[in-house]
């Protein structure tokens, strides 16, 4: 306490002497002093009212403490009574033993003679409710079946509360009620077949199976009481509890499963088209039932039963172990679309689960697959697998049914602008569409799988078709005569390039999605090539057909025969305007093509002829014959080449020129002008070389030696500013193997 007291006036002291640190704070003592005292008295008042309360609650609490002893008191004088009274009624309880056997003995008696009349009728009853099973009567039937089991469970049960251990009683009561027994699974028979065609019933007799429900769930009932007396007394009458609801949903799953499973009505043997016709009776049938159930079945069963999404459950289930049983078996390309089109789509579409009538019931975003994705990839996959040997081989067929074409007698058929054609784009590319509509049923994914293995597929396709059309070409250089419409068919194959580049886009158009095309170009690109390839050698073979049939006609040319009168270019005109009318027949642009080559090798194949040195003029009145007639044959394959080209914006002009301005050079009078001609020819045409300029000096005639060789050596140091429209001919010219001295002499 006096620590406590030193404490305080320490504080005070350092109080006091922060209140007055300065000389005027002097005066303020006064008000201080107040200041303080109200303090105090402020806090005294608060403790004194703290202490006042704690006051309060300890006499409170004391006075319950009290009050509880009491009370403890009082319960343990009750409970000395209690046992006093508990021990002197031991003796008591004992004595009403006998009391006891009597009430139980009078229980049965009592049983027993409410059930007398039951139980001396037992035989007659069970003769009514047999007859009453056969009519169909099955509700009152099952109520004297009640009243037959409910004797028998009374007589049982107050057995047991008597003597549970006595098996003999209890054996002879079920003995006696042992018919019982056979008339429950006689009726219960009679249930499950009207619920085995319970879509049938409810359409022709709802009220039938009305009382199937209601004897179900009468039994229902019965169960549920038997297991809560069970429950108290551990008493339960044979046969129960029976689980009727439980048999008739195991029924329903099993009538399910077999009508799915029994619409198989063929085989792959026996029809081709087995798979489409199962699926589609599997289809009609479960969506004739779920309407049945959801506009008929509903009203028939407690809200509780929920039968028909129980139903639906069932169906789900049925289907699901149906199609994944037919995937696994060894199923065809096509029935492999077929299933996974039915799975993948049908099911959930508006023929089938999707039906307006079976909403909102059914949520076809709420159905599980009706088989695995590890199962659809591998289907996929032996699809593709198999599809792509089908392809190959029709393609194989394809060809070789169109190799066969190209050896007939008759001319090949003509499309309706009058081009040949043969059948194989058609064949190929309708085998194509089919596939993709077949795919893209299935999924957008395999849509765009087949089109890319029938791209592939028909890449290496095209390679052999290129091969194939090669061996017919050299097949016919060996014997000319055969095969008969050599040329009308090479034409055929020409124009079926053309068709397979437009079916390709077309397809590509109709079934490849932009932001994929990209990654297929190349592809793309790569059968462009090759069909021009093929088209270029085909128009190429069909050229070779024409040089051929000239080439006697071509050997006249720049001879003294041509000099003296030749028809050699008339006749070569006439045989190549003959072909060309054929050639007509080619579309465009490879008749383009064809007429602007023509035209070259024409042009060509005349220089050749000059650089030949056939002839060499004697004198300037034969140059001068020579180069008109050279002039007038250049205006002859002008007009049969303009004629040929009509509309097809050609050049006609270009080619025909430098015969012309050949026929200049060798025309020349001037010797001395003669350098200026020939630099002249070789600024229009840079590719010509020396020997085809000393081969040109030596058709003339009048060159010397030195002059020759004058004018090569200069021609040699100027240079030559090509036209950039000019397309080398001259580099493709040979000049017979002789060396340039010689030919300068």
């Amino acid at each position: 306490m006096e620590e406590t007291d030193r404490e305080a006036v320490a504080t005070a002291v350092q109080r006091v002497a922060g209140m007055l640190q300065r000389p005027d704070q002097l005066d303020k003592v006064e008000q201080y002093r107040r200041r303080e005292a109200r303090k105090k008295a402020s806090v005294e008042a608060r403790l004194k009212a703290a202490i006042q309360s704690q006051l309060d609650g300890v006499r409170t609490g004391l006075s319950q403490l009290h009050n509880a002893l009491n009370d403890v008191k009082d319960i343990q004088r009750s409970l000395i009574d209690v046992n006093k009274d508990w021990r002197q009624s031991i003796n008591t309880i004992e004595n009403l033993k006998d009391v006891k056997d009597a009430v139980v003995q009078h229980s049965q008696l009592a049983a027993a003679v409410e059930n007398l009349k039951n139980i001396f009728s037992v035989p007659e009853i069970v003769r009514e409710t047999q007859d009453l099973t056969e009519q169909g009567e099955l509700l009152q039937a099952h109520r004297k079946l009640m009243d037959l089991e409910c004797s028998r469970d009374d007589l049982m049960y107050e057995q047991y509360r008597m003597d549970s251990k006595n098996t003999h009683d209890m054996n002879l009561i079920h003995i006696y009620f042992g018919d019982m027994q056979k008339l429950s699974e006689e009726l219960a028979k009679q249930l499950w077949m009207v619920v085995q065609r319970s879509l049938v019933t409810v359409r022709r007799d709802p009220t039938l199976l009305v009382s199937v429900v209601r004897i179900i769930e009468r039994e229902e009932k019965i169960d549920r009481r038997m297991l809560d007396r069970k429950k108290q007394t551990g008493f339960i009458p044979p046969g129960r509890p029976k689980k009727w609801k439980e048999k008739m949903f195991n029924i329903l799953d099993r009538t399910v499963t077999t009508r799915i499973e029994g619409t198989q009505a063929d085989t792959r043997e026996s029809d081709k088209m087995w798979l489409v016709r199962h699926l589609e009776i599997i289809r009609k049938y479960v969506l004739d039932d779920l309407l049945v159930a959801k506009n008929l079945m509903v009203q028939c069963f407690p809200p509780h039963y929920d039968i028909f999404k129980k139903l639906l459950s069932m169906y789900h289930q049925a289907l699901s172990t149906r199609m994944q049983d037919l995937a696994s078996e060894d199923l065809e390309a096509n029935e492999i679309v077929s299933l996974l089109t039915w799975v993948l789509n049908t099911y959930k579409s508006t023929e089938m689960m999707g039906n307006s009538e079976l909403a909102p019931e059914v949520d076809v975003n709420s159905l599980n697959p009706l088989i695995s994705q590890n199962a659809v990839d591998q289907l996929l996959s032996k699809y593709m697998s198999t599809l792509t040997s089908n392809i190959i081989g029709w393609l194989r067929k394809a060809l070789e049914t169109d190799k066969k074409d190209w050896i007939k007698e008759t001319e090949p058929e003509a499309d309706q602008d009058g081009y040949y054609q043969t059948t194989l784009p058609a064949i190929v590319f309708q085998m194509f569409e089919q596939n993709l509509q077949v795919a893209a049923q299935i999924s957008e994914d395999l849509k765009m799988k087949v089109l890319l293995l029938c791209l592939q597929q028909m890449n290496s396709f095209l390679t052999r078709y290129k091969e194939e059309a090669q061996l017919y070409k050299e097949e016919h250089l060996k014997n000319r005569q055969h095969p008969q419409c050599y040329v009308q068919y090479m034409i055929a194959v020409i124009n079926n390039c053309q068709t397979f580049k437009e079916s390709i886009i077309s397809l590509k158009r109709k079934y490849l999605k932009n932001e994929m095309e990209e990654g297929m170009s190349s592809s793309h690109a790569n059968m462009d090539v090759i069909l021009d390839t093929i088209a270029k050698e085909g128009c190429s073979s069909l050229l070779d057909e024409v040089f051929m049939d000239l080439e006697p006609h071509l050997n006249e040319l720049m001879t003294k025969k041509w000099l003296t009168g030749s028809n050699a270019v008339d006749t070569i005109c006439v045989t190549v305007e003959d072909y060309f009318n054929d050639f007509a027949r080619i579309k465009k642009p490879y008749k383009k093509k064809m007429t602007v080559e023509a035209h070259r090798r024409v042009v060509m194949e005349y220089i050749k002829a000059i650089m030949l040195k056939r002839i060499s003029f004697k004198n300037a009145e034969e140059r001068k014959e020579g180069a008109e007639r050279m002039i007038k044959e250049a205006d002859q394959f002008r007009f049969l080449f303009k004629k040929l080209a009509a509309g097809s914006e050609e050049d006609t002009e270009g080619l025909c020129d430098i015969i012309v301005a050949i026929a200049e050079v060798i025309k020349l009078t001037d010797p001395s002008l003669l350098y200026l001609e020939v630099s002249t020819l070789v600024s229009k045409y840079p590719d010509i070389r020396d020997d085809h300029i000393a081969a040109l000096l030596t058709v003339r005639g009048d060159a010397s030696r030195d002059m020759k060789q004058t004018i090569i050596e200069t021609l040699d140091q100027g240079s030559s500013q090509p036209n950039p429209n000019y397309v080398p001919i001259f580099k493709e010219i040979t000049v017979p193997t002789l060396s340039v001295p010689k030919l300068l002499k």
